[in-house]
């Protein structure tokens, strides 16, 4: 099973997907979970790029960014991914392409279409039919107030490049986060509430 979860910034996505991972663990199964980012690998390879992305001090054109970010995630896919499912295990994975298409398409204003067409030729069919897809939705008022806890300087994030956008930009991702939902018909979830609460929530739409 190939489980994706998707959402705007601050909605939980690693901790819903840490949890599921255990949830599955604890039924004896085998469970494969990383982020896209590639912020938090421990492949040298995969964690260099992901720091050229998401340093703020760094003038990487958005073009660039796209392909970095298809780089890595063809990477992790053709090494962590495609073996579990070839292997029967569950796979679970924080954004996808779609992350790309929101940020660097409708935020960066590198063409949609260049960007759907690049995925297209690199990433392998069974990418893009994964067996879950969640997107994570939030108020904006409550997603600026985890942003906000987010870029604390104990958090380590003031430097990510869209964390430290503005209040408008992030609308601006946020409403392109519902527009794909609706586009791709993919169901959103209430990331608001509790972290139990909102577990709740992805396992009743993982069981339907």
């Amino acid at each position: 099973m190939y489980i994706v979860i998707e959402g705007q910034d601050g909605t939980g996505k690693d901790t819903q997907a840490n949890l599921l991972k255990e949830y599955f663990e604890k039924q004896g199964k085998k469970v494969v979970a990383y982020s896209e980012s590639g912020t938090a690998s421990q492949n040298e390879f995969i964690s260099t790029i992901a720091k050229l992305n998401y340093g703020s001090n760094q003038n990487i054109d958005h073009r660039t960014r796209t392909m970095l970010y298809l780089v890595n995630r063809y990477e992790q896919w053709r090494t962590l991914a495609e073996p579990a499912l070839k292997n029967g295990d569950i796979v679970i994975t924080t954004r996808n392409w779609f992350s790309t298409l929101i940020y660097e398409g409708y935020g960066g204003g590198v063409s949609k279409s260049l960007i759907i067409k690049l995925h297209k030729l690199i990433m392998p069919e069974p990418y893009f039919h994964p067996d879950k897809i969640f997107m994570f939705t939030l108020s904006e008022e409550e997603q600026q107030k985890r942003l906000g806890t987010q870029i604390d300087k104990k958090w380590n994030r003031r430097e990510e490049v869209w964390k430290s956008k503005g209040n408008d930009f992030q609308q601006k991702l946020n409403h392109a986060y519902l527009k794909i939902a609706k586009d791709y018909n993919i169901p959103t979830i209430d990331a608001s509430g509790t972290i139990e609460e909102v577990f709740e929530r992805v396992k009743k739409e993982l069981n339907k």
